[in-house]
């Protein structure tokens, strides 16, 4: 049984390669060639938390098992501490048998980025300049990096968070990275978004982070913060106005603040999602259809992601000599 580490993912999986992974989870998952069960929450209210437990299996060519727990403690920040703690483990789906766990937290934040990736590259226009990011946190970097890897053209990055301090760090983590476009930073959100052509929100607000008349014609949105219908990151009336993309319905029902509040406002029925990310993969409904339509993916998150992506980093951490192995 292999052990992976954040930094054994990082080095099998570069972003460019999760992005391909978790496309093709995405086609399968449309075609019905993986076994999703909607995800299991346990809360725990004294520290607002809610822990997650998310099995799944993928069919296909490279069949994986698996199932990651992920907990989301909000109040950790106040620790200094990270909010996301996650592991996942996979068994070897011809005979059960455990054969790797992995660092589900850096996992996780590469698998949704991820995600955003593959939504970009499909529906955000080829000619993108500027990209705003909300929320300064875990997801936020791997966000930027998915982004920039689908949509080269972007030379302007803005940063809005509550607190300088953090987005400063995420300004330098993303120059380290590569980045030598233009970045800012800003905690009103009324200018970056007067420029935007692509927005990600990454951030845990329980209310919407700015007004839905000032995004512009032809954005494209990635909201991937809410994860409870309590939580919307963005106002419904923006929802209501979007071609909307969602990593699964049924989990999107469930659980997406954004869109349950905007269909408990009238404003939406279950029909204004257009379709699922994989059938934009696999080409069975069309992404954008005008230049000047705001589209919006909208993710809670999907197993489908995490297996992809974990079985692409035990296949490389195998030939790359990556990792603990252990006999249990």
């Amino acid at each position: 049984m292999r052990f992976l580490s954040a930094a054994d993912i990082a080095q099998a999986v570069p972003m460019s390669a999760a992005i391909d992974a978790v496309a093709q989870a995405f086609g399968m998952l449309a075609r019905g060639e993986a076994d999703i069960p909607l995800r299991t929450a346990i809360t725990t209210p004294a520290q607002a938390a809610t822990t997650f437990f998310m099995p799944g299996r993928l069919g296909g060519e490279t069949p994986a098992l698996g199932i990651k727990t992920v907990s989301v403690f909000p109040h950790n920040v106040y620790r200094a501490e990270p909010t996301i703690y996650a592991l996942v483990t996979l068994f070897d789906p011809a005979s059960g048998r455990p054969i790797a766990v992995l660092d589900g937290t850096y996992l996780t934040a590469l698998r949704t980025g991820a995600a955003s990736g593959v939504a970009t590259r499909l529906l955000a226009r080829e000619d993108v300049r500027t990209l705003v990011v909300f929320g300064a946190g875990a997801q936020a970097l791997p966000q930027l990096q998915a982004v920039l890897a689908v949509r080269p053209s972007i030379n302007n990055v803005w940063i809005v968070n509550r607190t300088r301090d953090r987005a400063t760090l995420l300004a330098a983590r993303l120059r380290g990275e590569g980045f030598r476009g233009d970045i800012r930073i800003a905690t009103d959100p009324t200018m970056p978004l007067a420029e935007a052509d692509v927005v990600c929100t990454a951030t845990s607000s329980p209310n919407p982070l700015f007004a839905a008349d000032l995004i512009r014609p032809g954005t494209h949105i990635n909201a991937v913060g809410a994860y409870r219908p309590d939580m919307a990151e963005l106002p419904p009336d923006l929802v209501a106005r979007s071609r909307v993309v969602v990593d699964q319905r049924h989990a999107a029902w469930s659980e997406a603040g954004d869109l349950i509040q905007a269909r408990a406002a009238g404003l939406i029925d279950e029909q204004h999602v257009i379709a699922e990310l994989g059938d934009l993969v696999n080409g069975t409904v069309q992404a954008r259809t005008t230049a000047d339509e705001i589209t919006l993916f909208k993710s809670v998150g999907n197993a489908v992601q995490d297996l992809a992506v974990a079985s692409l980093a035990l296949a490389q951490a195998t030939t790359l000599g990556l990792g603990v192995e252990v006999t249990i």
